[in-house]
């Protein structure tokens, strides 16, 4: 098999997405498009990757880092052009070059690896990746003489009316013999409507000295789609969307309405799990088996571990053990540990707290810079005070504690096992093991005081 190398085309600025956020930078699924790229192009086992940029290049090496080698295209003179650039790294290496566009986020390797197999079979100097287009308005046409065999790529808009009618389209996609690529190169001009080097026109100067031409069609057309707008955008989300729920259900994932669903690209869920409506699962998450995750739950980098139940409740950089519930409407963030069996109720909210096995936080209450050991209840209204306006402090309470309803606990506290805290008490020292902890003025009634509220009157 011959040597393998990619070439990323990335430089582009995108204007048509009417954006800050350069085009190959903009998610689908959770992932900038050039990095979905990047990852398809690696599972097809590339000797060297180059990626081509310009526009924003500082921000797409800072997204694909070591991964790569950079060529900069400083100026944006066609598709030509930017693979010129690559010449320092690949000029004189013997092999088979893909070149790609950092804007198709949706071919697999599955058709790339493909294509390098048809291109080798063929004997091929290029190969094009083609497919049949319903519409093919604002994509490159493939011409073919009599016997179907390529002829050239024509540009929409140095297309004539007839060959504007072709449906067979170029996605952008090729394969070539990597010596006669960069010696091709040299041939270019910009005699075209857009005054650029177009790659394309490679085909017809290999044509011209009877190399051999190929194109390799895919039969799926969703898989070209370049993202040009926010409209081409959105497509690839759904496209891709619907890739990935498919594929969890295949796994045995159960999903009540999947088109309602969004799932980023890397999340793992496990088997006999149920998704509802409007959840979304994203970034670097794993769901166990024989979760349920209902309708409009949100978890971001969180590990999920099985049997868990989460109830319409966010979740954002934690970790929840098996068989806990959490919600409904719960907000566990980042470096919420909850352990085993644990319930989180509705309307609580974790932060930068472990949550000891079996412990109930049941309703209306804040924990945050917080050490709880297990099977402590912890009453309603609760709130762990953690913050003096400059620093956080860390409260922890021990084993079998009882936290009455409406408590404030002011940090740095230590809470000792088996201690109580009365309901309304604002505790600011530490409380010791079998001690009941009171921290509130006695009740003072005002006979006939009422009367004299104006609110009252």
């Amino acid at each position: 098999m011959d040597e393998r190398y990619a070439i990323i085309l990335a430089a582009g600025k995108g204007t048509r997405m009417k954006s800050k956020l350069y085009k190959v930078l903009h998610p689908v699924c959770g992932k900038p498009m050039v990095e979905h790229i990047m990852n398809r192009v690696e599972e097809v086992n590339p000797k060297d990757v180059i990626t081509v940029v310009g526009h924003g290049a500082d921000e797409v090496k800072a997204q694909l880092g070591t991964r790569s080698e950079y060529a900069l295209q400083a100026e944006q003179l066609g598709t030509g052009h930017a693979v010129m650039q690559a010449a320092d790294f690949l000029k004189e290496k013997k092999g088979t070059t893909l070149v790609i566009s950092g804007d198709t986020p949706l071919l697999t390797s599955e058709t790339l690896d493909q294509l390098f197999e048809y291109h080798q079979a063929k004997g091929a100097s290029a190969t094009i990746l083609t497919a049949q287009a319903d519409d093919p308005n604002g994509y490159g046409r493939i011409l073919r003489d009599h016997v179907g065999i390529v002829d050239k790529i024509v540009e929409q808009k140095d297309a004539t009316p007839e060959e504007a009618r072709v449906k067979e389209i170029n996605t952008g996609t090729y394969c070539f013999d990597n010596e006669l690529l960069f010696e091709t190169l040299e041939k270019l001009t910009t005699d075209n409507a857009q005054g650029e080097y177009y790659l394309t026109d490679i085909i017809e100067i290999l044509k011209e000295n009877e190399q051999i031409v190929a194109a390799y069609q895919t039969d799926d057309f969703e898989e070209s789609i370049g993202v040009n707008d926010r409209m081409a955008l959105a497509q690839a989300n759904e496209i891709m969307r619907k890739r990935i729920n498919q594929q969890h259900m295949r796994n045995g994932v159960s999903f009540i309405d999947p088109k309602t669903t969004y799932i980023d690209e890397g999340v793992k869920i496990g088997a006999e799990t149920l998704i509802e409506p409007g959840v979304a699962l994203k970034g670097k998450t794993t769901i166990g088996e024989n979760c349920a995750i209902t309708q409009n739950s949100q978890i971001t980098d969180s590990v999920i571990e099985d049997q868990v139940t989460v109830k319409s409740s966010t979740i954002e950089k934690s970790v929840v053990h098996s068989q806990a519930d959490v919600g409904p409407y719960a907000h566990l963030r980042p470096q919420a540990e909850v352990n085993q069996k644990v319930h989180i109720g509705n309307f609580v909210e974790i932060k930068n707290a472990v949550i000891g096995e079996k412990t109930k936080v049941g309703h209306l209450t804040y924990v945050g810079d917080a050490t709880l050991g297990k099977e402590i209840n912890v009453g309603c209204g609760t709130v762990f005070v953690n913050y003096d306006g400059k620093n956080k402090h860390h409260t922890t309470v021990g084993d079998y504690s009882f936290i009455g309803s409406g408590v404030n606990l002011v940090g740095p506290v230590n809470i000792a096992s088996n201690s109580c805290l009365a309901a309304g008490s604002t505790i600011t020292d530490d409380v010791y093991e079998n001690d009941m902890a009171i921290a509130r003025a006695r009740q003072v009634n005002k006979e006939g005081y009422a009367k004299r509220l104006p609110f009252l009157q």
